[in-house]
């Protein structure tokens, strides 16, 4: 491959969609999406300019935010909107699902193993490519938090 970057198969599926939609062979789209492939998790804007500064590559912010659109559009790179906080986060052997607190909106990212295995085994004539799961409810510090306000007010309705 040109520019001197590594092979791999989501450089790959770039130049293949680069190459069906005529968009040009840009170092920087390659550059930004092995940056994207490198950071575990998910990550918004700042933190992805703030990875690639510690790189010393130097690029644009409204460079970053067209790539990261044509990576959307090219199946490399999911959009998660959890309230008012945009996340992304790379598709390709990337199995995460998203616990989601609903008093304190913390999110907290794991796995599911065995997940496409069973929805390819159930749902036949479904080929995945990646999943995206969001599971709400409280996260640990926020159930407790009730719990404990729930008790103070029961106790307070038993007093005489």
């Amino acid at each position: 491959m040109k520019n001197n970057l590594p092979e791999s198969p989501v450089t790959q599926m770039l130049a293949d969609y680069l190459r069906e939609n005529r968009l040009r062979r840009t170092p920087e789209r390659f550059r930004i999406l092995n940056m994207i492939y490198s950071i575990d998790g998910s990550f918004d804007i700042d933190t992805l300019l703030k990875h690639m500064e510690e790189k010393k590559f130097r690029v644009s912010r409204a460079t970053v935010y067209n790539t990261i659109t044509l990576l959307i559009n090219a199946n490399l790179v999911t959009h998660h909107q959890f309230g008012n906080k945009s996340r992304y986060e790379k598709c390709l052997d990337n199995e995460k699902c998203h616990l989601i607190c609903t008093k304190c909106a913390r999110i907290t990212e794991t796995t599911i193993h065995n997940l496409k295995e069973t929805i390819t085994t159930d749902i036949k004539k479904f080929h995945l490519t990646h999943y995206s799961l969001y599971i709400y409810g409280l996260c640990n510090k926020c159930h407790q938090a009730m719990r404990r306000r729930q008790k103070k007010n029961s106790s307070k309705k038993t007093e005489p």
